[in-house]
């Protein structure tokens, strides 16, 4: 019999184990360490991103002037959204506006920058870089630079443009095509023309690029088999690039669908005049024939300060685009 305490017999689960503690500790360290190096990112998501998105749902539901802070907030319900529809006559026009530059711009961007990949992918060799980035050169400037540029481009008494068409009104046959006389494009049956072609301008490189992109991964073989079949270089194109390119067409059509509906700074520049305060606003034009649904947003938001109506009509937009990029889907789904 033992006589001592210090000689009874010790169970092993009281003994402490430190190693294995420090093991479980390290591991709980490399554990949340990856979530803690990225928590600045959600938390400036949460802040910036997702909080913004959800008061603005929640601002859509009511009558708020920013003015009178958060405790001026009434709550109607879906008023403002039954308002923008029903109501809204300006909302309809821009709506309509945004509509028509989306097609005038969007689809001419796609004709020419399909035939134009395929042109810089066969006819240049080493130089198709070089030409690729002058295409692309619009698309990484500053849109308000070149806005300012084409409204100097598009004036009406020293335009380079209205210059160049009564040149091509001298040209025999070809001419009465062309008007003799200055165009004012700040009228308000030229301004979406105007517009559309700045849009144009300046994204038709970017799709040259996405689909110049997409050609270099079809395998050369079949165009070397489609020589050895005697096709021509548009057999080519419409029997082997065309098909190969559906899912970079779907792509970059959804980008043309999304970016043409929340078109703003071009329209905004091209169309601004300047105030009292000499501040430069985009008012739409001569009648908001340039006013687009973005712009729309803007001037019921910072300029009337209805911030309800102004947080419906982007979510009302939000819903259009989810609509027209789900159709655009269903377009080119593949067929089983």
């Amino acid at each position: 019999m033992l006589s001592k305490q210090s000689d009874l017999p010790v169970s092993p689960a009281a003994v402490p184990d430190q190693p294995r503690k420090r093991r479980k500790a390290n591991f709980n360290r490399r554990k949340w360490a990856p979530y803690v190096f990225i928590s600045p990112f959600f938390i400036l998501f949460a802040v910036f991103g997702v909080f913004p998105l959800l008061f603005s749902i929640y601002v859509s539901f009511h009558s708020w002037d920013a003015t009178s802070g958060l405790g001026g907030m009434k709550w109607i319900g879906i008023e403002n959204y039954t308002w923008v529809i029903t109501t809204d006559d300006w909302f309809h026009k821009s709506l309509y506006n945004t509509g028509w530059m989306a097609l005038a711009s969007g689809i001419p961007q796609h004709l020419v920058a399909l035939p134009l990949a395929f042109f810089l992918q066969t006819a240049f060799g080493r130089f198709r870089n070089t030409f690729v980035g002058i295409y692309f050169l619009p698309f990484i400037t500053s849109t308000v630079a070149i806005s300012l540029v084409f409204t100097t481009l598009f004036s009406s008494e020293f335009g380079v443009i209205n210059q160049a068409l009564r040149g091509l009104h001298e040209i025999p046959l070809l001419g009465m095509l062309f008007p003799d006389h200055n165009i004012d494009w700040r009228q308000p049956q030229y301004t979406k023309t105007m517009i559309s072609f700045v849009v144009w301008w300046r994204y038709v490189g970017f799709n040259t690029v996405l689909y110049l992109s997409a050609m270099q991964t079809i395998p050369k073989d079949l165009y070397e088999a489609a020589i050895m079949d005697g096709a021509a270089r548009l057999k080519q194109f419409w029997y082997i690039t065309l098909p190969l390119l559906k899912p970079m067409i779907f792509f970059a059509v959804t980008l043309t669908i999304i970016g043409n509906l929340q078109l703003f700074e071009e329209p905004f520049v091209l169309t601004a005049a300047t105030g009292g305060d000499g501040k430069m606003s985009g008012s739409g034009g001569i009648d908001q024939a340039g006013k687009t649904a973005a712009m729309h947003v803007f001037t019921t938001g910072f300029a009337e300060n209805d911030f309800g109506t102004a947080s419906a009509i982007a979510w009302i937009l939000f819903i259009l685009i989810a609509f027209m990029t789900w159709a655009n889907n269903r377009l080119f789904a593949q067929k089983d």
